[in-house]
């Protein structure tokens, strides 16, 4: 049993300096900026008198945490296809596969807190945010642009016409930016001291919490004032095109069909630029399957196969929020240096942000939807990801017990290498393109259909196991001996 005065460690100091030892960076990377002053006992000379020596760890927390993220995409893109309950929610609802990209944003505020601890110039900063923004977003749309077909398809390239401008690094890069830009903006203004009080954090970065209420204000007034008129869109078939109109004529709706949401979309990026198979086809109205992916019913509505980009603009304002609540974990982390007090702060968080988002979806006020990234949304998958981060705290970095979490710190430590080879399925796709006289016979097939489905006689379980060892397991232990070698994928 752990002694449970460890929670207790360091927190007799206060005020805490704003700054106080702490790293001079602005990058994000590995060995440096995600580290936090701790402070511990040092002997000395024969008199042993106690000194209190500063020193700066690496919270492992963060790696661990950002590598279950990663471990959760894997999981529910691979596997949701013979799992679809844990695939993303038709509309609303929360499953497991919609806390992937909440939980990437707020371990991205997480890692900015830490990154710009203090900030020596600027315009250098600035420089290194935009480039990384731009960084990701070539990223984002070389793999999910429709460029990259992998790890199905050998061909590649995409019709410029019909190519996707939005994705998971897209939506990242822009919360990145933003939320990145106003902590570099706001160096002069943050305060010296903390003072005492559960809120002090809360005004003491007050900018960083006027720009999320922003992204609140624009999302929640287009959200319910935009008019949504008809709209139409067309499907091409082999000889002939099908052309269908959506009836709406309506303000504040909520559903797949005329939110406000989809219409911002349609008339930025345009339809022919929106993702081309949103979940909602999965729901009750467009299939007798429900939850699960089947045939369309007869009298199925006319939106019910009309594109819908889950990564939009309106969604990726509305996820600034994340990142916003994710660098307040972060500022937490670096002012408050008891682990009582660290944990104080975000489990009240987290369950404030709960109760909030339930008392919101319970009395369908606003429904948690991952499609429209709604405020409840936001407010549930953030208060999740507080209290999983909490846990993993205690766990790793209080009490120690890292092992059982390597493999997901592993993952942590070149997230963006597992991201594109691994999630994306860039390696599976090189591997695939060796194949022996059909492109169906390749390694990976051999493997998930001889090794796993045909041992366990099951596709279900043979795929999930599939996904855990020779998905999950391999990356993890590439990502240690790569973390062994000291070599890692940063933008």
């Amino acid at each position: 049993m752990e002694d449970p005065k460890r929670l207790e460690e360091g927190s007799r100091h206060a005020p805490i300096r704003a700054g106080e030892k702490v790293e001079d960076t602005t990058e994000l990377s590995v060995d440096k900026s995600e580290r936090v002053t701790t402070e511990q006992n040092e002997p000395h000379g024969d008199e042993n008198p106690i000194l209190l020596k500063k020193t700066s760890k690496r919270v492992a927390t963060l790696d661990a945490f950002r590598g279950l993220t990663i471990v959760l995409m894997i999981l529910v893109d691979d596997a949701g296809g013979v799992y679809e309950r844990i695939d993303h929610s038709p509309w609303n609802g929360c499953t497991l596969a919609d806390f992937v990209m909440p939980f990437f944003l707020f371990i991205v505020g997480v890692a900015i807190a830490l990154a710009l601890k203090r900030v020596l110039n600027m315009k250098s900063a600035v420089r290194k945010i935009i480039i990384r923004t731009l960084k990701m977003l070539f990223w984002g749309i070389l793999l999910q642009g429709g460029y990259s077909h992998a790890p199905d398809d050998l061909d590649y390239g995409v019709d410029m016409k019909k190519i996707r401008w939005c994705g998971i690094l897209q939506r990242i890069a822009l919360v990145y930016m933003i939320v990145a830009l106003i902590e570099t903006f706001t160096t002069k203004l943050r305060p010296t001291t903390i003072e005492s009080g559960h809120f002090s954090i809360f005004t003491a970065y007050r900018w960083q919490w006027l720009g999320g209420f922003l992204a609140f204000l624009i999302y929640v007034i287009t959200t319910f004032t935009l008019y949504v008129p008809n709209w139409s869109y067309t499907i091409h078939h082999h000889h002939k095109s099908e052309t269908f109109t959506v009836e709406c004529g309506m303000r504040g709706h909520l559903g797949p069909a005329c939110n406000a949401v989809g219409y911002v979309d349609r008339q930025v990026w345009g339809i022919n630029h929106l993702y081309s198979q949103p979940v909602w086809i999965r729901l009750k109205a467009c299939t007798l399957s429900s939850p699960e992916s089947g045939p369309l019913r007869p009298d199925a509505p006319n939106w019910c196969r009309a594109p819908f980009e889950p990564e939009g603009l309106l969604s990726s304002i509305s996820a600034i929020l994340s990142g916003v609540i994710g660098i307040h974990y972060g500022h937490v982390l670096i002012h408050f240096k008891g682990h009582a007090e660290r944990l104080k702060q975000w489990v009240s968080m987290g369950v404030g942000l709960l109760i909030i988002a339930i008392l919101l979806h319970f009395t369908d006020a606003i429904p948690i939807n991952k499609q429209l990234y709604s405020i409840s949304y936001v407010c549930f998958t953030a208060g999740a990801a507080g209290i999983v981060f909490s846990a993993f705290y205690i766990l790793i970095d209080v009490w120690g017990k890292r092992t059982p979490f390597l493999l997901f710190e592993w993952i942590g430590m070149n997230a963006m290498l597992v991201f594109v080879l691994g999630a994306q399925g860039i390696l599976a796709g090189f591997v695939n393109g060796w194949y022996y006289d059909s492109a169906d016979n390749n390694l990976v097939n051999w493997i998930q259909d001889h090794v796993f489905i045909d041992v366990w006689n099951s596709e279900r379980v043979g795929s999930l196991l599939y996904v855990i060892f020779a998905e999950i397991t391999f990356w993890g232990v590439l990502s240690g001996i790569l973390h062994k070698l000291g070599i890692y994928w940063k933008l």
